[in-house]
């Protein structure tokens, strides 16, 4: 039994995602309540009236204490995970035991992220992303919340299967040759046909990726560029694969053919003997509940909760998506900038993903400056410094007052003008109050105007102008026919590949005993780790359905356990489980290989953000604190973790993970381009 939804202070649903269970329990809760004759409640109103009383009195606390609860778990051994954001309120629930509250939390968090992704700088105004996620228009609340739905289940699909999203960072398929040479073919052939054509509509491709299923065949940025972060990768592979699913079930033949006739069959793997199970735990971690979205009365169709039936026609595959991503600049980071990305499928499982920089784009740029000077004077003013000394921190109001007169004169927009000239008579001049408390309420207006005015520009369709602002329906279909021409030859290696993109076979002798690794470079966020292929008609070198998965569920666990651990400071972790003996190391090195001295982790609160990259960037925090000092050096930050058979001495499972680390990034043996 699971649930998610974001509330406001005055129980108003926001959005919600639910499992059956969750839903079956509601029915049968207020239809028992339910009098005769009468019909059943909206399912909104329903989840309202549930958890009124847990925003209310999250709301108490905050106002009478200044601080509330984020977590606890009810006598039936229900959990709930509270993270209030701004004016919203998310809240996480389980009820099946199936998850603990790092995943409630982590789940929370990365909802967030994807709405920000979804809608940009509009989340920085608590009325305006309440407008965005709740829209008055009943259909087009039903598409936005199946929408979110759909990418939250996607995802959730994705860190229970995928490697990649279990440690969130990206894997690459290795194959060195096809990745240069498709880097070559979007630097001289695609992306400058594209960029030179007339009817890009003003848009310039800044990056080009080829996906096979979640692994990044070769990735393109264009030299005007900025870095993509791993963060943003990742989001947009997990939309990637909402828009084209891939369908695992259809390669697993493919699979089998290329084991028979690679030498690599079932005859060469190793396979440890499985520990005993607990089959009903087995099949309990197994099972995947199909979410559905139905609580209706059937009489009823166009009410509240006829939303969970309207049926939503799939997106046009011409139409981009409006995407809001890191930018990186001289000048500094710019969060949330818009792009339209375009995600072009070439066979099943394999898909061009183009991202556009838009001709407005330096718009955004200039209303985050704004946005960030307005902030930091609140902030300031809010801890009672007042005067000069509210002005101090850059950009400063005195910085961007002219540059403001100037944006709002070329924007043309009245109301951000009149707030802006209240704001002025206020701060400015002579017979105003100044700078003190009583102009916080001026910079939220100012904060709300501005991104009422990025909204208009970026998230509303301005009519048949707009829809002429892409890549025209031609440019796209001549990039998929002249990408599918260099890779037809090469589309059914890849499916296989990504599918076998490294096999433990290759590493057992050098490493006997050795039955699975995960190394990540987190100063990239990318992954190295061999296949783990589960299924029934697959084998790989775990075995062969039952004993693979149980190999995996140890590796999924072993990944939470040490998450757990490095939120309360250990970077090094080995224990034993059963028949088995896990290690898992963070360290840093320089630029040359060499590895730097071990720093004293700071323990993070238990109701911290959760550790990864996909919904907060810990990692890149963690190395921009190690580099203080190291002042001019280049310093990257790798995890290792191994899970060795318990029989094999401790000193050489020790030594297999130094070798192992020294082994993997090396340029002959998994370059990574």
């Amino acid at each position: 039994m699971k649930a998610l939804l974001i509330t406001t202070e005055s129980a108003e649903v926001l959005f919600h995602w639910t499992d059956l269970g969750f839903q079956n329990s509601i029915q049968e809760q207020y239809g028992a309540a339910q009098e005769e004759g009468q019909r059943l409640p909206a399912f909104e109103d329903s989840i309202s009236t549930l958890f009124a009383p847990i925003i209310i009195s999250c709301s108490s606390m905050v106002d009478r204490m200044g601080d509330s609860y984020t977590c606890f778990t009810t006598e039936n051994n229900h959990i709930y995970v509270l993270q209030q954001f701004d004016e919203c309120l998310y809240i996480a629930v389980n009820g099946d035991g199936e998850e603990e509250e790092d995943d409630l939390r982590r789940k929370i968090y990365v909802t967030k992220k994807i709405i920000e992704v979804l809608f940009g700088m509009v989340t920085l105004s608590g009325s305006l992303i309440r407008r965005e996620l709740r829209p008055q228009d009943t259909e087009q609340r039903a598409r936005l919340w199946r929408h979110l739905q759909s990418l939250l289940d996607t995802h959730n699909h994705l860190r229970q299967n995928d490697q990649s999203f279990l440690v969130e960072a990206v894997e690459r398929l290795i194959h060195p040759t096809l990745c240069e040479q498709c880097i070559e073919f979007f630097e001289r052939r695609l992306v400058q046909q594209l960029n030179n054509s007339v009817e890009r509509a003003g848009e310039e491709v800044q990056h080009a990726f080829i996906l096979v299923h979640t692994k990044l065949l070769a990735f393109y940025s264009s030299r005007n560029a900025s870095t993509l972060s791993t963060s943003d990768l990742l989001a947009l592979i997990i939309m990637a694969q909402n828009m084209y699913p891939s369908s695992i079930d259809q390669d697993d033949h493919s699979s089998e053919d290329f084991d028979s006739t690679s030498g690599s069959g079932p005859e060469s793997f190793y396979t440890p003997q499985p520990s005993p199970t607990d089959s009903s735990t087995s099949e309990k971690q197994t099972k995947q509940e199909a979410t559905v979205f139905e609580f209706v009365d059937p009489d009823i169709h166009m009410a509240e909760d006829s939303l969970h039936t309207l049926d939503v026609p799939p997106p046009d595959p011409s139409a981009p998506r409006r995407v809001f991503l890191e930018v990186f600049h001289k000048e500094g980071l710019y969060p949330m900038m818009p792009h339209s990305m375009y995600c072009l499928p070439l066979w099943p499982g394999i898909t061009l993903v183009l991202l556009t920089k838009i001709p407005n784009s330096a718009v955004a740029e200039s209303i985050y400056t704004f946005l960030e000077a307005f902030a930091k004077l609140e902030k300031r003013l809010s801890e009672g410094q007042e005067g000069s000394s509210a002005t101090r921190s850059q950009p400063t109001i005195h910085d961007i007052r002219s540059k403001l007169d100037k944006f709002i004169k070329y924007i043309q927009s009245s109301q951000l003008q009149n707030v802006w000239t209240e704001f002025k008579n206020r701060a400015f001049s002579r017979g105003g109050p100044g700078f003190n408390r009583d102009l916080i309420p001026w910079c939220q207006n100012m904060k709300t105007q501005l991104c009422g005015v990025y909204r208009q520009c970026f998230l509303i369709d301005a009519g048949p102008a707009d829809i002429r602002q892409k890549l025209s329906p031609v440019l796209q279909e001549r990039a998929q026919a002249m990408l599918r021409e260099k890779l037809i030859d090469w589309k059914d290696f890849l499916l296989v590949k990504s599918k076998r993109n490294i096999t433990m076979v290759s590493y057992l002798e050098d490493f006997p005993g050795l039955i699975h690794f995960i190394c990540v470079d987190r100063s990239t966020g990318q992954m190295i780790a061999p296949s783990l292929n589960v299924t029934e008609r697959t084998t790989s070198e775990l075995g062969k359905g039952p004993v693979a998965q149980f190999i995996k569920n140890k590796v999924w666990r072993l990944v939470s356990t040490t998450r757990r651990y490095l939120q309360k400071g250990y970077s090094t972790v080995t224990l034993r489980d059963g028949d088995f003996y896990f290690c898992y190391f963070l360290w840093f090195e320089n630029e040359t290989g060499d590895k730097l001295e071990a720093v004293e982790m700071r323990p993070l609160p238990d109701d911290s953000a959760p550790i990864g990259t996909l919904a907060w960037d810990y990692y890149r925090k963690l190395l921009r604190s190690y580099s203080k000092s190291h002042q001019g050096e280049v310093v990257k930050c790798y995890e290792l973790l191994t899970v060795h058979l318990g029989v094999i001495p401790t000193d050489i499972i020790l030594q297999h993970c130094k070798q192992l680390a020294s082994k993997l990034w090396e340029p002959s043996r998994n370059p990574l381009l």
